[in-house]
């Protein structure tokens, strides 16, 4: 998860700068600090585990990313299709973390280590919240704008035609 969470601190900015909808770029902005803190949390985890802390290549997470830059290069620049596919790239990564934290929780438990699970606990919650986040951004109005976008530009076509 360190390798994980230092590649979404470089790839955040480049969402946010992608995004159209002021809503949405102040959603990566605010999760590219979220995740520098998540970054520090691990290492205190590792320092309390008397690790150093390093990461190892997450192909996971080198996967959610190259989808998220394919999403960016297959849609317009300034569109809302464009902000439905970086919820949706950037949800998926959101789901791979609580999948990841909430395991790796439940592991600093069974292993008697309350301290460790309780950073990891924070950042599970983090995790939740941004998901929760990302939802409603969509829900409440990208999606629908998205969808008209579409439908005028099926419209344009036939216009055309």
């Amino acid at each position: 998860m360190y390798y994980a969470e230092k590649q979404l601190v470089k790839v955040l900015p480049r969402l946010r700068k992608a995004a159209t909808s002021p809503e949405l770029q102040q959603a990566f902005e605010q999760h590219t600090a979220v995740t520098q803190q998540q970054v520090e949390r691990l290492n205190q985890v590792f320092e309390a585990l008397g690790k150093k802390a390093q990461g190892k290549k997450c192909e996971a997470m080198e996967g959610l990313v190259r989808e998220a830059e394919e999403i960016i290069s297959d849609t317009q620049k300034g569109t809302k299709t464009r902000d439905v596919g970086l919820i949706m790239a950037a949800q998926k990564v959101e789901h791979y973390e609580i999948a990841s934290y909430g395991s790796l929780a439940t592991l600093a438990a069974t292993m008697g280590n309350p301290q460790v699970k309780e950073l990891l606990g924070q950042t599970l919650q983090e995790e939740k919240d941004t998901d929760q986040l990302l939802t409603e951004l969509a829900e409440n109005n990208i999606n629908e704008q998205a969808a008209q976008n579409e439908s005028e530009g099926e419209e344009e076509e036939e216009d055309e035609e």
